[in-house]
């Protein structure tokens, strides 16, 4: 089974894409995977990714999160910035829980792993307790949704304008996000607390992250291992993205990546 683009209702009911592989022989465990911010399910070397998982008998399902700029009939890039500025974090998590949903209702007698990259680690934690997830690996994870509005100054000058925007270093969008993310922050504090999910998680995790990651600093990753109590795979040298860039026209894995799908497979050997 090798489903494209499939249609999934998200969040505020807006459509939204997955893609399904599961190839033969199977052994009943699906990998859900979930981008980052500014990411999408068809970014870099995600897709080889995947063709490892599934050629060593593993379900995956990469999927768009409903605002993140992407559209159903364009899943690449960011056609629709009205989209990406109402996006919240609440909207991603209830995305996640709604695409475990759609796997449960799909495959109910399969496990299901999340495995998220960047702000998708930090929503993989955030969904973790729902009762069909066996599992947990992140990538670059971030450990704090409070964090990322830490910046006084940013945030008095975001909250006078009412949105802010930054520049995609590749495609040259000016993104705009509306100032209603940390509002939508404040009403969801608690069902956003990383540190709380990740404390309180208690089936199998592993976390992986890049030594120079500059994105996403690797204390992050050191304390999202403390709290889950799990092993972390520093990859020295590495950075946020593990050398993998969009678009990736290699055959192969970076070697970095290629470490973190052979390291993944034995975690996933042993639940």
């Amino acid at each position: 089974m090798q489903l494209q683009n499939q249609i999934y209702i998200g969040s505020h009911q807006r459509q939204s894409v997955y893609d399904l592989n599961i190839l033969d022989p199977f052994n009943q465990t699906i990998i859900l995977f979930i981008h980052g911010y500014k990411g999408y399910k068809d970014w870099g070397a995600w897709q080889l990714m995947e063709n490892v998982f599934a050629d060593s008998g593993y379900g995956f399902c990469k999927f768009n999160l409903s605002h993140n700029g992407g559209t159903v009939e364009q899943p690449i890039d960011f056609p629709d910035l009205e989209a990406f500025s109402e996006n919240r974090y609440s909207y991603e998590v209830n995305d996640v829980n709604s695409m475990i949903d759609l796997l449960q209702e799909k495959f109910p007698n399969c496990k299901i792993v999340l495995m998220g990259h960047s702000r998708g680690g930090g929503n993989a934690i955030l969904c973790s307790s729902h009762p069909a997830v066996d599992g947990v690996i992140t990538l670059a994870a971030i450990s704090s949704v409070k964090y990322r509005f830490r910046h006084s100054e940013v945030m008095d000058q975001w909250k006078k304008d009412g949105v802010r925007y930054e520049t995609n270093s590749r495609t040259q969008q000016k993104m705009p996000l509306k100032y209603i993310q940390y509002l939508d922050f404040l009403e969801n504090e608690k069902l956003l607390d990383i540190e709380a999910y990740a404390r309180k998680l208690n089936k199998p995790c592993v976390h992986f992250h890049g030594s120079h990651d500059e994105s996403i600093k690797i204390e992050e990753g050191i304390a999202l291992a403390s709290w889950t109590k799990a092993a972390l795979y520093v990859l020295e040298n590495s950075a946020h993205t593990f050398e993998s860039a969009h678009p990736w026209q290699k055959e192969e894995l970076p070697a970095a990546m290629q470490f973190i799908v052979n390291k993944s497979i034995s975690f996933l050997d042993s639940i």
